[in-house]
């Protein structure tokens, strides 16, 4: 029989050093489109977990926190539409919360799932959100980084600062220095992290020279619409039923402490948990944080109520 230690030894052997790439169609007003997701784990329709990134961002952002679930997990963690490897849609007005949503039910489908946990950065927290608040969603536990249903107008305008740009890069040290720049309150990151967001955070255009990987025009709803607008789910937070883990950052503009409080004691009322010192949101990158989100898995279940 081995040991303790040996067997550890061997689960962490086991984890894959890689994900598999996979694509699924979602359908909206520009027909269908495919949305790309990386696999980490073995599939398990009993132990699945879905992992949503920030809205300019993409999947591999997940890789270290998807690494350490797979060893006892099916891991997917989808590029939203117009990020990453998932194809960029021809009206950049159909770049909407309803639309990611949708799409995200077909990777739930996929996954031979029937029950799931969500863990969303920002962007992605607002779409478990809406999942989580439809009737027999099939979200078992939510874990929410960095966003509330209420996003306060001030935050979305300093975001569109950096959405409505298209820069241009002629090395991967030079994108290295334009995230570190844009994602300044996203802690901890090592030097290794922030190369691995360089990595996969840019793409090569004709003319050989990286671009971000994301379609430019994301941003332009953004900028048209939700500028001078709050976002209010509210109605949507008090329909949830699951348990709710919300990681907040100390300083965060997007998820201040009175809307924490309020997500605490209303709704499923939510754990919340908030990191010192650190504004919108926190990395996800350190076995500190990774732990927050394992240790609140292990420890919660969730028996949907049957009418």
């Amino acid at each position: 029989m081995m040991s303790g230690a040996a067997n550890k030894n061997t689960l962490v052997a086991n984890i894959q050093a890689e994900p598999a790439q996979h694509t699924v169609l979602g359908f909206g007003p520009d027909g269908y489109h495919e949305i790309a997701y990386t696999q980490w784990g073995e599939p398990d329709p009993q132990r699945t977990v879905i992992c949503i990134h920030g809205l300019t961002r993409n999947a591999r952002d997940f890789d270290k926190l998807a690494r350490q679930l797979s060893a006892n997990h099916q891991v997917l963690c989808p590029d939203v539409v117009g990020r990453g490897d998932s194809d960029w849609l021809a009206d950049h007005s159909h770049y909407t919360l309803d639309q990611f949503a949708a799409d995200q039910r077909q990777v739930i489908a996929r996954s031979g799932a029937n029950a799931v946990d969500l863990i969303g950065t920002s962007m992605g927290g607002l779409i478990g959100i809406v999942l989580a608040s439809e009737k027999n969603s099939p979200l078992r536990r939510l874990v929410i980084n960095d966003i509330g249903p209420f996003i306060p107008a001030p935050a979305i305008r300093r975001i569109k600062e950096y959405l409505c740009v298209d820069p241009v890069f002629s090395s991967l040290d030079e994108a290295e220095a334009y995230f570190r720049e844009v994602y300044a309150q996203t802690h901890p990151m090592t030097d290794q992290d922030w190369q691995h967001y360089a990595l996969h955070g840019v793409r090569l255009d004709e003319q050989g020279q990286y671009r971000l990987h994301n379609d430019p025009k994301i941003g332009e709803t953004i900028k048209r619409y939700w500028a001078f607008m709050h976002v209010n789910l509210w109605s949507c937070w008090e329909r949830i039923e699951c348990p709710v883990l919300v990681i907040r950052g100390e300083k965060s503009d997007f998820l201040t402490e009175s809307i924490a409080q309020r997500m605490a004691t209303t709704g499923p009322k939510a754990e919340v948990i908030t990191i010192p010192d650190i504004g919108h949101h926190p990395s996800l990158q350190s076995q500190e944080q990774i732990s927050m989100i394992t240790d609140w898995l292990d420890k919660t279940q969730y028996e949907p109520v049957v009418d």
